[in-house]
């Protein structure tokens, strides 16, 4: 664990929405306890916590008589998300007159919600769903899916959903739903894995066990026809020698049994998403050339 370690900024790279367990892993408890009583993160639920714009966005829905929607209403539901909204998401109706006033600082969504759309204050979890999966890009919206399933959202729910789903943005539902993958550790990992199922020839799923032939390991994410492995560099903490050991064997397994292993940073992932593509989409084009 590693004490300088802002908790917020853990957080934030977690999806904004994380156990007590994974915060204390990746700083201390001690840290963790501090940054609770300083208000840096709340608590969501009993064990985990969310950072301060959880509770902005109630409040903010409060303000305009509203419904707390879209990554807000997702992040309530205990959804990770890989983008932090920049102001709360809140729904009005659509004939709502919200007045300069008191929507600053609102992410003012319009649209005439059925009371079966609102739980507790925010979307209902098929509204939010829908809705993040509609407007967001790609790469976001499959981390919000990715991380509904993970909280126990049924797969049959969202297949249903985007079947039922009409209107601007039903295609990229359909997609979505067709991507998503409960196994995906985090935003972090479903944003690498929205990067290459934009990469030509390439094909992954996530935290796939390889035998090959013996046991290797259950990388981030495989591509198992090009014997390609992708991990995800977490806020994890492997600074120990017993660490460094076991990551030194593991690599050294993979590269002896004919793998490739390749090794992206969050800030890589996050912010230069063309950079990390160009890497798997050369690996891709010279190990599908050789294989033929």
């Amino acid at each position: 664990m590693d004490d300088d370690l802002p908790v917020a900024e853990v957080l934030t790279a977690l999806g904004g929405v994380a156990t007590r367990e994974a915060l204390v892993r990746a700083c201390s408890r001690r840290a963790v306890d501090a940054a609770l009583a300083a208000g840096d993160v709340v608590a969501l639920a009993r064990g985990r916590y969310a950072l301060p714009a959880a509770d902005e966005a109630r409040r903010a829905a409060h303000r305009v008589s509203g419904v707390v929607s879209h990554r807000s209403a997702a992040l309530l539901h205990g959804w990770a998300v890989s983008r932090q909204p920049d102001q709360p998401e809140v729904t009005v109706p659509r004939n709502r007159n919200v007045t300069g006033v008191h929507r600053d600082g609102i992410a003012l969504r319009l649209a005439d919600l059925h009371p079966s759309e609102v739980v507790e204050g925010r979307t209902s979890p098929e509204r939010t769903l829908v809705d993040c999966l509609r407007v967001l890009p790609f790469s976001e919206a499959l981390a919000v899916a990715d991380s509904a399933l993970r909280e126990g959202f049924g797969e049959d729910r969202l297949q249903t959903l985007a079947r039922d789903v009409r209107g601007p943005g039903a295609r990229q539902v359909r997609r979505v739903a067709a991507c998503a993958e409960r196994a995906a550790a985090n935003p972090f990992e479903s944003v690498l894995r929205a990067i290459c199922l934009g990469v030509e020839g390439l094909s992954v799923r996530a935290q796939v066990s390889v035998r090959d032939p013996d046991w290797l390991g259950r990388p981030d994410l495989v591509d198992e026809r090009l014997k390609i492995a992708l991990e995800a560099d977490s806020f994890e903490w492997h600074g120990d020698r017993a660490a460094l050991h076991r990551d030194a064997r593991r690599y050294n397994a993979f590269v002896a049994a004919g793998w490739l292993v390749l090794r992206f940073s969050w800030e890589e992932v996050m912010l230069h998403p063309e950079r990390v593509a160009a890497v798997p989409r050369a690996q891709s084009l010279l190990r599908g050339s050789v294989e033929e």
